[in-house]
């Protein structure tokens, strides 16, 4: 399944056009690389996601074209969610 759509499908990021601006501004890395919109994700990969001051690390757990709001955080696992300092 490519990114955005996982993305959109899973509920981490609402809207797939969003999605899709941050992976192309390379906000988004699978396994430690950098990730575009259309890479493809499976099963056990790993997505480092950077939302402004916050990154969200999750693990795929299923890939599952539709589903339900109430089934949606059963395709991932979140193994660090971590916010930046803000004394930048």
């Amino acid at each position: 399944m490519r990114l955005d759509k996982f993305l959109k499908v899973s509920r981490i990021i609402k809207r797939r056009t969003v999605a899709k601006e941050i992976a192309d501004k390379g906000r988004i890395l699978i396994n430690d690389r950098p990730a575009k919109s259309s890479s493809n994700v499976v099963v056990g990969d790993k997505l480092e996601i950077g939302f402004g001051n916050k990154t969200l690390i999750v693990k795929i757990t299923q890939i599952i074209e539709t589903t339900k709001k109430s089934d949606a955080a059963e395709m991932y696992e979140i193994i660090e969610s971590k916010s930046a300092d803000s004394t930048d």
